[in-house]
């Protein structure tokens, strides 16, 4: 059966929290994004004041489940993670993120089985420290970022159900720019995330990453890297096209930011032997407003 196309037709149709303060849990979850999200913060603001609550619960929840890894390196916090999606979907929430997800699953329809996908990709990070091939790769991605991504279209509303799709290519573009960004970072936590057969189709040992060795093989498997990120993007962006304008304000946002950080890793790719790239507030604030004429 095809999917249910959501698209709200006037303003009041939009599910909508109540129109009082927010409550101690929804104040629990905007304190932490504020303080967590860092690129993401940028573009949620754009967003109506229902919608942002909804994804201010969804990014807490997430933050959680990959924080508990990070702490732990044990697979038992994401168990209880998984003991905590049965008491929201049953009406049993006992925390405040748990609490504030629990209308969001309800509003807006948030399949359980999107859920359950972030924490499987947060456990393959317990499980998996490389990947073969491209494939395996991307099926990583669309756990821990497109699965994100999805939710994030049904909080917003669509016209058609092939935005789905497209968040999901736009969530892979989202997290192989991470692993572009991070390769020094991960390389020290002993996790190297680009394909095993790409490093060898370039010529590249690990050792040249440890090293953060320069070279003409790093640099045209960073090119060959970043196109790929290029393609994935500009079909993946094509989801605002088929959401309400503010939500298209807020996903060209988080994606131009990303974009801005794949520029400045084409303009030096050895920056990610050296450092993490990252954006000042600045050019964040200059590619909100980018955002903002783009999607008006």
């Amino acid at each position: 059966m095809a999917e249910k196309v959501r698209w709200p037709e006037r303003r009041t149709e939009y599910p909508s929290f109540r129109r009082v303060p927010l409550t101690g849990d929804e104040r629990y979850c905007l304190d932490m994004t504020r303080r967590e999200a860092g690129n993401f913060y940028w573009g949620f603001i754009a967003l109506p004041r229902e919608q942002r609550i909804a994804i201010y619960g969804l990014y807490s929840f997430a933050r959680e489940v990959d924080d508990s890894i990070d702490l732990a390196q044990d697979p038992a916090p994401l168990d209880a993670h998984r003991d905590r999606l049965t008491h929201c979907y049953t009406g049993r929430a006992s925390d405040p993120v748990m609490r504030v997800l629990t209308e969001v699953v309800t509003r807006y329809g948030i399949p359980r089985p999107e859920l359950e996908a972030l924490i499987d990709g947060v456990e393959m990070d317990l499980k998996v420290k490389r990947y073969e091939s491209w494939p395996q790769l991307q099926s990583y991605c669309e756990l821990v970022a497109s699965s994100i991504g999805r939710m994030c279209v049904r909080i917003f509303g669509y016209r058609d159900p092939q935005a789905l799709d497209l968040a999901t290519d736009l969530g892979v573009a989202m997290q192989l720019s991470n692993i572009l960004r991070d390769v020094r970072e991960d390389f020290e936590l002993g996790r190297v995330y680009l394909p095993q057969e790409e490093l060898r189709q370039f010529g590249i040992a690990e050792t040249a990453l440890a090293a953060g060795r320069r070279g003409a093989e790093w640099e045209a498997l960073v090119r060959h890297e970043i196109g790929r990120a290029h393609a994935l993007f500009s079909t993946g962006l094509q989801v605002t096209e088929m959401i309400p304008r503010r939500a298209a304000v807020c996903v060209l946002t988080m994606a131009g930011i990303y974009q801005e950080i794949v520029s400045d890793i084409e303009r030096d790719p050895f920056l990610p032997l050296q450092r993490r790239a990252s954006l000042s507030g600045r050019r964040k604030l200059e590619v909100m407003l980018r955002s903002c004429l783009r999607a008006v």
